[in-house]
């Protein structure tokens, strides 16, 4: 039987003492229950705060900074360390590990999306345990994730991971906050994440050392959902808690069961991470073409081109005002405006194309209705 892929994600709540720095305790309990369950056949892949709580006090912090650069400063420490302290722990059971730091442009980024997943999957082959976070030293505001629970969502979709456990100080979603509202009743088992479950959920973090509240574990709950993963949302105590969580023994909220989508590498970059550089809007035929018959768009359905752009970039799909699919395209808009409605083998003739597909079904996703966003 295959291995099943496993990616845990551990916040800084579950990683701190009550002074902010690094608890070494709870990180060697992390440790042992994700060595167990490697030990199970299961492949790992580890997604880690606390690069900040294992930096500042080196720093001469008396506590956790609230400054960026003083964050930033305390992570550029800790981040060694964070890892240093995983791997001889991991050591302990021979087991090897490695970094990775990202930031959000490296997703935007086809090439370095690309370069992400093979290198997670060449460690994977080789049975490493990769630990991953973000780049903090260097991140700002516009190509960081807000925190590490939406980092998790996108590295177990682009590895095709089977489930995603999210732990945290919390045990699972609760229809209001447990913490202030003794008749708030935990959601044990969700289908999909609803805009009402959303809507229920402040942004509140749980925990005064954490980024990331319960809602952005919705957040990132809904966009693994919609890449085809399972989540486990709660916490969990001793070796085998992880192991606990894969049969269904778990103290928290499992979600999406019952999942079957599933994007390919490909498909997943352009449905949930490129930037649209301009608009094709189609006619009645080819917008049945693509929806119900899964076809490739052809230069006859265009009616006009929005936007410039060139051969390889992504663009949106329009029929009647409404976004249908996005898809990188082999014309430029330039192209595209000439040979617009035109018969394929015209089109070709113009734009000296050997290929009459204006986006190749491969390259094409139907847009869905879970939208994607970070927050």
């Amino acid at each position: 039987m295959a291995k099943q892929r496993v990616v845990v994600k551990i916040g800084s709540s579950s990683l701190t003492n009550k002074n902010g720095g690094l608890d070494l305790l709870q990180l060697q309990e992390h440790t042992q229950a994700i060595a167990k369950l490697k030990q199970q056949n299961y492949e790992v892949i580890l997604i880690s705060s606390g690069a900040v709580s294992a930096g500042f006090f080196d720093l001469g912090y008396p506590t956790r900074p609230v400054t960026v650069v003083g964050r930033q400063a305390a992570a550029a420490v800790g981040q060694g360390l964070l890892v240093q302290a995983y791997t001889d722990e991991f050591r302990k059971f021979n087991m090897v590990t490695s970094q990775l730091l990202l930031t959000k442009d490296v997703f935007r980024n086809e090439t370095q999306y690309s370069n992400v997943y093979s290198t997670l999957s060449e460690l994977l082959k080789r049975d490493v345990i990769p630990i991953i976070n973000e780049n903090d030293t260097i991140a700002v505001d516009e190509l960081t994730f807000g925190d590490n629970d939406m980092l998790s969502a996108l590295v177990s979709g682009l590895v095709h991971a089977d489930f995603l456990i999210i732990l945290t100080d919390i045990n699972g979603l609760y229809d209001k906050n447990p913490n202030t509202d003794p008749t708030a009743k935990r959601y044990d088992r969700l289908e999909t994440i609803s805009d009402d479950i959303l809507q229920q959920t402040n942004s509140d973090s749980g925990s005064k050392f954490g980024t990331g509240g319960m809602k952005s574990k919705l957040i990132a709950a809904k966009t693994a959902l919609s890449l085809g993963v399972k989540v486990f949302v709660g916490t969990g105590k001793g070796q085998d808690k992880l192991l606990r969580i894969m049969h269904n023994q778990g103290d928290g909220t499992y979600i999406g069961e019952g999942l079957t989508n599933s994007y390919r590498k490909q498909k997943q970059w352009i449905a949930f991470h490129s930037k649209s550089a301009g608009k094709l809007h189609v006619d009645k035929g080819a917008s049945d073409a693509i929806l119900h018959h899964g076809k490739s768009l052809l230069p006859a359905g265009i009616k006009w081109v929005e936007g410039t752009f060139v051969a390889g970039d992504v663009v949106e799909v329009v029929f009647e005002e409404e976004v249908i699919a996005k898809g990188q395209v082999n014309y430029s808009s330039e192209e595209l405006i000439k040979s617009k409605g035109e018969p394929s083998k015209v089109a070709m003739e113009q734009a000296d194309r050997t290929r009459p597909e204006v986006i190749h079904r491969d390259r094409l996703v139907l847009s869905i209705k879970e939208e994607y966003y970070y927050e």
